[in-house]
């Protein structure tokens, strides 16, 4: 049965952190209520990358189609921007349908930035951008991390020495006003939505999934990467690699993952040490999305290791179509 209700636009949101098992459970969802998927993954978008990002299948996709994977080739970039609008006008597509949209995944900046709004930045400027990687080439992003923690130390703090992206614009908004990337971010959230309007615009039930230990999702990483690695994740990225238009620097090959096994392909570890690598590299991202999902406000979380976890979340979302 469709979902009809005439006020504000229903969401469900269902997030956690990597390897947790959301896509399952959405697609378990789907077969059950009028659910239609929105990836909400930074690296599911790129094209080609597949068995590194941990995908749905063809058979999964064939259950429960998934919006926003594979809508972008791996040589270009993908932004915050970008996912907010293309997924707005997914909302409103879905919507027409009489379906509700179910946002999926676990990149935590997607769903706040389509929820809260987007931060008043200062626009991108090109020949500061230009100026600031002749230097990174010259020293280092390390080198320039360290003056980003002079400038920025807020910024600093949460970003990684290696963070090309983010280290060049944090410098390059500085740079450009004056005044630190914190500050204007911190501005901006004080001048956003609040909760009370924002739920004027959308009818969210977010759901989010929690490992019973650490150590049970460090397990479930670790035994996730075997099989990538068994199901030739590095095959992947050698052909990859192939491709004159992508290098180590691009968002899509810093992804999780890629960074490692590119790196490995390059001669810079053997293959041990790049897994190993790469895992430490995912319990980190995992880490990073738990931060994220404990200041979520108004979150139902279900614990994985409860053996009712999944009918207490169909229970809790046919209470949210029903109200």
């Amino acid at each position: 049965m469709p979902y009809s209700k005439a006020f504000s636009t229903p969401l469900v949101l269902i997030m956690g952190p990597t390897g947790i098992g959301k896509t399952q459970l959405a697609i378990e969802c789907v077969q059950r209520f009028p659910l239609e998927i929105i990836s909400v993954d930074s690296a599911m978008v790129y094209k080609g990358l597949d068995i590194g990002t941990a995908k749905p299948s063809l058979a999964e996709l064939s259950l429960a189609p998934h919006h926003l994977i594979d809508v972008c080739d791996p040589s270009e970039s993908y932004s915050v921007e970008h996912f907010c609008q293309q997924a707005s006008e997914l909302i409103h597509e879905i919507t027409k349908k009489g379906k509700i949209p179910c946002l999926v995944g676990g990149t935590f900046l997607y769903f706040k930035a389509l929820l809260r709004g987007l931060a008043e930045l200062p626009s991108a400027n090109p020949e500061l951008r230009d100026q600031i990687m002749i230097r990174a080439t010259q020293l280092g992003w390390p080198a320039l991390h360290h003056e980003l923690q002079s400038v920025d130390p807020v910024t600093a703090q949460r970003v990684h020495p290696n963070d090309q992206q983010r280290i060049q614009r944090a410098l390059e908004v500085f740079q450009l006003t004056g005044k630190p990337l914190s500050d204007w971010l911190a501005a901006s959230q004080n001048t956003q939505l609040g909760d009370s309007v924002v739920n004027q615009r959308f009818n969210v039930l977010a759901l989010g999934l929690w490992p019973g230990n650490r150590s049970q999702l460090h397990q479930r990483l670790e035994a996730r990467l075997s099989l990538m690695m068994a199901s030739g994740f590095v095959d992947e990225v050698a052909a990859l690699k192939q491709n004159p238009a992508l290098h180590a620097d691009l968002p899509a090959m810093r992804s999780v993952g890629y960074r490692q096994i590119w790196q490995y392909l390059d001669g810079l570890h053997d293959q041990a040490e790049a897994q190993y690598r790469a895992l430490v590299a995912t319990r980190q991202l995992a880490k990073r999305q738990m931060t994220w999902q404990r200041q979520w406000p108004d979150l139902t979380s279900f614990k994985t290791d409860d053996t009712l976890m999944k009918t207490s979340v169909f229970s809790r979302l046919e209470a949210f179509i029903a109200s």
